[in-house]
C-alpha cells in the first residue's frame, strides 16, 4: 500500500484509471449540471444567452452545447483523442476570462476547475481505458 501512495504516476494502470475517473466524472457532470438544460431549453434560453463574440445568442448556445454536451459525451467515451479536452478547455476560457470575467473569484470557481480538469485531460490524453484506444487496436 505504500508502494501505491508513494509512487510518483508512472504509466500504468492507476493513471490510465485516474484518468478514466477524471474524464467521466468531469464530462458527466457538466452534461448533466450544465449542458442537459441548455439542450432541452435550447428555444427558450437562445434570446438571453450571453454572446461573448458578437455571433448572436442562438449561434452562442450552440456552440456552448456542442461543447458540453457532444465533446463531453466524447470525453466520457474517450474518443477523439485530446480535441474534445481542448474543445472544452477553450470553452471555460472563455466562460471564466470573458463571460464571468467581472465576477467575484467565488462565483467564477466552477468554470475555473473545469478549465483545469480539461487542461490536465488535453495534456494527458484519455488513457488507456477509452473506446479511441479499443479502436485503434483493431
Amino acid at each position: 500500500m505504500r508502494r501505491v501512495l508513494t509512487d510518483p504516476g508512472h504509466p500504468g494502470p492507476q493513471r490510465d484509471l485516474g484518468l478514466l475517473v477524471l474524464r467521466v466524472a468531469f464530462a458527466a457532470s457538466l452534461i448533466g449540471a450544465h449542458g442537459w438544460g441548455k439542450l432541452i431549453n435550447f428555444a427558450e434560453r437562445s434570446s438571453r444567452f450571453p454572446d461573448p463574440f458578437g455571433i448572436g445568442g442562438e449561434a452562442s448556445l450552440g456552440l456552448a452545447v456542442f461543447a458540453e454536451v457532444v465533446c463531453g459525451l466524447a470525453l466520457i467515451l474517450g474518443i477523439g483523442g485530446r480535441l474534445p479536452a481542448a474543445v472544452l478547455a477553450a470553452f471555460f476560457v472563455v466562460a471564466f476570462f470573458v463571460v464571468h470575467g467581472g465576477d467575484p473569484f467565488g462565483e467564477r470557481e466552477l468554470a475555473f476547475v473545469y478549465l483545469a480538469a480539461f487542461v490536465t485531460l488535453f495534456f494527458t490524453g484519455p488513457g488507456r481505458y477509452s473506446l479511441g484506444k479499443l479502436l485503434r487496436r483493431r
